[in-house]
């Protein structure tokens, strides 16, 4: 990871001129059979295409999937490998605010490594120092041209102080 470059940090109201604009693109990350089964027991999902081979190989999948929610939860991550190099001097706390328009679009099989794709749709300063973003993700799997999924991801922006 890049560290930003402060001398040329943006403020939150910046923002605003990045609208339309790629943020970035994360690092890949690895979606294997013992991430899947992790996501399993925490969500107590054991469906059969996620967590059994044998099983999952008689079904039109061909193996074992991830969840689609995996996939989704691990836009967090992604959204850090992103923001890490942007240069934000005032920005304080992000909550997760909700997703517009949420769609799985191609299912991940065990094995597969995902990147996340942002562009920042909107910017809208709900109260003095609170910014909602809206940022448009497309998760990609590795050597395929269709997208895993996409939404309209939003975010509270607190500035710092």
């Amino acid at each position: 990871m890049i560290l930003p470059n402060w001398e040329d940090a943006m403020i939150l109201e910046d923002l605003k001129t990045r609208i339309g604009q790629e943020l970035g693109v994360s690092r890949w990350h690895l979606l294997d059979q013992s991430r899947i089964d992790r996501f399993a027991d925490v969500t107590e999902d054991w469906q059969d295409i996620h967590v059994d081979p044998v099983a999952a190989a008689q079904t039109a999948f061909g193996g074992t999937i991830a969840h689609g929610f995996l996939s989704l939860s691990m836009i967090s991550v992604m959204l850090y490998d992103v923001w890490a190099d942007l240069a934000i001097a005032d920005m304080g706390t992000g909550v997760n605010y909700g997703c517009d328009r949420l769609r799985f679009l191609a299912p991940v099989r065990s094995g597969t490594r995902i990147r996340g794709r942002f562009v920042l749709a909107d910017v809208v300063e709900k109260r003095p120092g609170q910014y909602l973003l809206h940022t448009d993700i497309r998760v990609e799997a590795e050597g395929s041209e269709r997208p895993v999924l996409a939404a309209r991801w939003l975010s509270l922006i607190y500035r710092k102080g």
